[in-house]
Order: structure tokens, then sequence, then C-alpha cells
């Protein structure tokens, strides 16, 4: 299934359920997505939502029972923001609760997905920052244990309603619900035409991790701005044997139109409810965007084993993992800056990039 620009309605018509008489219905213009924080929301070590509470000022608490957090906001209501909690059931049930909650008005606001992610070697450097042009998930398939794949296997994963990998031809995208997703590329080339200069954080141990990437120049390179497709799967997966899989089945679902750069683990839960929520007319699906940060490569570096590599690389101890942190809010501010401060433009017709 795509996200995508015919998925939006128009919003003359739309009754919203009515809020509760106490409260005032906020209308944001941007929503703030992030995934884990593990501790307090400020003041302590950060997740991917404290940098946000902290420097965009989110200090109204709105209780959101029905979600994993609480949804914070900044003073006027221009700028909320939630964590969806880890995983894509979480996500998907996250989004859902706050989309379908009438204290919030939803249709006209814009969706910005900021998150750390594992990244492909091949693509990027950590600490880079990602906008994603396609979702793909990575959860919904057949497998086969790689001990017992035949021979000629590449792979135990299997694509679901096939019997054997990348069969083709491909099972049909509408079909296949929640396969993948296609963001609005004239929104997202708008946000990294507007952002592609940013500068990124370094420091001297992610100089020492890229380095040790030889033959791999994107490896290597500081960390820059760049498109790519993100693949969703909440299993933590790691090894080039897996990144060659990624790149396979991103490349699959898309019809090659994707590459594969980036994998995370929620996208694809938050873009089903949010095309859920679109075909509902409470959200515009036009309207969002999905911004991934390097925070360790997905796979080894030469003369290493994917377990050698695995074990210096989990939360926390990312080789980029406050980096990527700053990456997200450094990059991401600059979208809802532009956005709540061009409202007069952006309220009824999304930004677009001029060649798209």
């Amino acid at each position: 299934m795509t996200l995508r620009p015919f998925l939006g309605l128009a919003f003359a018509g739309i009754v919203l359920p009515a809020a509760r008489s106490a409260e005032a219905v906020l209308q944001p213009k941007v929503v703030v997505v992030a995934m884990f924080e593990p501790g307090a929301d400020t003041g302590d070590v950060p997740g991917e939502f404290q940098f946000w509470v902290e420097r965009e000022h989110l200090d109204r608490v709105i209780p959101l029972p029905a979600a994993f957090h609480d949804v914070r906001t900044n003073g006027d209501g221009s700028v909320i923001g939630i964590v969806t909690g880890e995983g894509n059931s979480n996500a998907a049930a996250s989004i859902m609760a706050l989309g379908s909650d009438p204290r919030f008005d939803l249709r006209r606001s814009y969706w910005l997905v900021a998150g750390i992610a594992g990244v492909d070697p091949a693509d990027a450097s950590i600490g880079s920052a990602v906008w994603a042009d396609y979702v793909v998930d990575g959860d919904l398939a057949h497998e086969i244990d790689a001990r017992e794949i035949p021979s000629d296997w590449s792979t135990g994963y299997v694509p679901l309603g096939k019997s054997r990998p990348y069969e083709l031809p491909r099972r049909k995208a509408e079909y296949a619900t929640g396969q993948f997703y296609r963001l609005d590329p004239g929104l997202v080339h708008w946000a990294y035409e507007l952002t592609k200069d940013t500068p990124l954080a370094d420091n001297e141990q992610m100089q020492k991790r890229r380095a040790a990437y030889t033959g791999m120049p994107n490896a290597q390179r500081p960390p820059f701005v760049l498109i790519g497709a993100n693949l969703a799967s909440s299993t933590y997966w790691h090894g080039k044997l897996l990144n060659q899989w990624a790149n396979d089945w991103v490349a699959y679902y898309t019809d090659g139109q994707a590459n594969y750069v980036t994998t995370a683990m929620e996208d694809s839960g938050t873009l089903r409810s949010l095309t859920n929520l679109g075909r509902a007319g409470t959200v515009d699906a036009r309207r969002v965007l999905v911004l991934r940060t390097a925070s360790n490569y997905d796979m080894q570096w030469p003369g290493v084993t994917a377990a050698q590599s695995m074990s210096g690389e989990q939360l926390g101890i990312y080789s980029a993992y406050i980096p990527s942190l700053e990456a997200a809010y450094r990059v991401g501010s600059r979208v809802v800056h532009a956005l709540v401060a061009g409202w007069r433009d952006y309220a009824e017709h999304p930004p677009q990039a001029p060649d798209k």
C-alpha cells in the first residue's frame, strides 16, 4: 500500500467527534513522533524525545491513556509531541490513539517521525540523517530457518503468498496491505533541500569507527543528509548477510525504485495508522515525513564477525548514539520551524520541491 498524495481527503465537510466540553480542541501545525525515551522526558540521559521537549518547550502534558505515552505541547499548541513505544505494534496503537482523540484536530497537521536507526555502510556514515522516501515492512513474511533452506536460496525469508525468495510476479500492493509506503516525493525533497547543508555532530569515536569500514567510501564520510528507504522491522538484526537481505527486500517490494539505507522498528506501524486515519478524514496522509538518523552501522566492518560487531552496538553505547539524537533534532527542527513560520502558505497546501 502506498502513502501518496491522493490518499489525502478534502477538509470541507468532515465532521470530527465532539471534543470534551471542558477542553479546547488543539489544532497543531506539526506533530513530532519519537519512539522511545528511556527515563524522564527531561533532565536525564536522553532518548529520542528529550531534546524536542527541552528545546521546543513542550512543557504542557496532556494525558493520553490509550497510548504508550502522554502528549506534550508547546505554549501555543503549534507543536505537539508523542512517544509511541518501541516496535510496530506500539507505534500503530499510539498513533491511532492520538489520531482518534477528539481533543485534537489533526486534519492539517504535518507529522515528523524523528528517530535513530542502523545504517547501511554502502550508503552513509554514522551520525548521518536520512529522509525516507519509502518505508518497507520487514516483518510480514514467511520464514524458514537458515539451517534448513535449499542450497540455491539466498535467504530463508520469503514474501507472503510466495514459495521462494523474491518470487515474481510480486503480489499486487492492494493485497499486500501495509507492506510498503511511498511518502509524498515533493514534500520529502522539499525537506531534503531545506536541510541538506545542516551541520551534523562528529567526534573522535565516530571517526575511529568510520575508519574501520575500509573499501566503503560513504561509510567513511563525515555525517551528511540524504534520502533513502527505511526498512521497518521489530526484530533487531545485524550483519552483512542480513544487510544483503534488506537491500534485496526493499528492491523487491518497490520494483527497484527504492534504495535501502536505514533500518528501524516502528515506521510501517506508524504509517499503517496514519493511512487508516487519512481514509477516515482525521489526518492528511500527504503531510508525513520520516527522518531516521544513523546511530550505528547495520553490519560488521572488515575483519570481525557480525556477533562481535553487534556486541558493541547496544542501546546507550551505539557508536553515534548522542550525535544521532542531536542530528534528528538539528535536521528535523529546521523543517518544524519552517512549517510553523510558513503556515500561511502551508496550511492548505504542503510545500513541494520545485522539480517534484
